[in-house]
Order: structure tokens, then sequence, then C-alpha cells
């Protein structure tokens, strides 16, 4: 399987430590020039992890599909659904809510990085999600309480967060 990945989605995943389930869950992750410049600025968290990740998975992203955007579509989410659709990828890896609406309306198949978390625990790569969890919602990353508590009930260990 062919994963693309946004930004976000990376970092939070990254801030768990758990990048190396992308590889596990989907045999190939790639991402967008633009993405990478994004998330290896020194000012961003997380930038020298993601660096030496990404290292070799970044692609050139060739401009010969079009996708519907939005006024705030940034340029990686850009890239990311024109790379997505170039590579004929499996999935696109994206946080973001207002992206994840923006790849459905273009026909992107989506998942985010706490859906990661919990496709790691079915196939059994991980025991448990809920401390992983807790990881990411401790740094500076905006995940809503209602889909954290959704994720840990599917994941069989709701209550497991402070």
């Amino acid at each position: 399987m062919i994963l693309v990945a946004d930004s976000s989605a990376l970092v939070a995943l990254a801030a768990c430590d758990s990048l190396a389930l992308l590889d596990e869950i989907f045999g190939q992750v790639i991402v967008p020039e633009a993405v990478f410049n994004e998330v290896v600025r020194a000012d961003k968290f997380q930038s020298n992890r993601l660096k030496d990740y990404l290292h070799n998975k970044i692609c050139t992203v060739e401009m010969q599909r079009f996708v519907y955007l939005d006024a705030f579509a940034d340029a990686g989410e850009t890239e990311a659904m024109l790379l997505y659709k170039e590579v004929a990828a499996d999935y696109l890896l994206i946080d973001d809510k207002r992206g994840r609406k923006i790849a459905s309306i273009n026909q992107i198949r989506t998942i985010g990085s706490l859906g990661v978390l919990l496709q790691a625990k079915r196939m059994g790569l991980v025991s448990h999600i809920a401390p992983r969890m807790r990881q990411i919602t401790e740094r500076p990353i905006f995940i809503s309480e209602g889909l954290v508590a959704t994720v840990l009930e599917l994941a069989g260990e709701l209550g497991q967060l402070p």
C-alpha cells in the first residue's frame, strides 16, 4: 500500500514515537516536498526526528492532476492531495478536519494519526494506544477530546487517559 502524508499527522506520530508504525502498516510512505519543508523547519516541533524519518521518502509533485481546494489550503495539503492522485495512493495521512473534508470532496481516502494507532493495535503491532495518545495530547497538538474518547473506546481503553 502507498500512504501519502501531510504534516499535522506526521508531527503527532513523531510526538509519540510512532512513525515506524506507518512503514509497518502501509509499506510505502511518501511525502511531497512542501510537506517535508514544512516539518523540518528549525522552529517546528519534532523537526529533527521527522527529517531523519523522511529523508528518503520525498517525492516531487508533477502538477499534472487537479484537486478541488478551498481558500485555506496550504502548499503541503495541496501537494499531498496532488501526489495522492499522481501515484494512485491508498491513503492520505491527515489530521486537519477541514483538510479531511477537502480530501473527501476529491475522493481521497484518509486516515489520521489516531486511526494509525488504532490500526496498529488491531494488527497487534502495539498492545496499548492510550500511552501514545497521552504523549500526543500533552504536546502542542490539538486533537478534540471527543475524538480521543471515541478512539480509546474503539481500542477498549476508555478511561485510561487522565
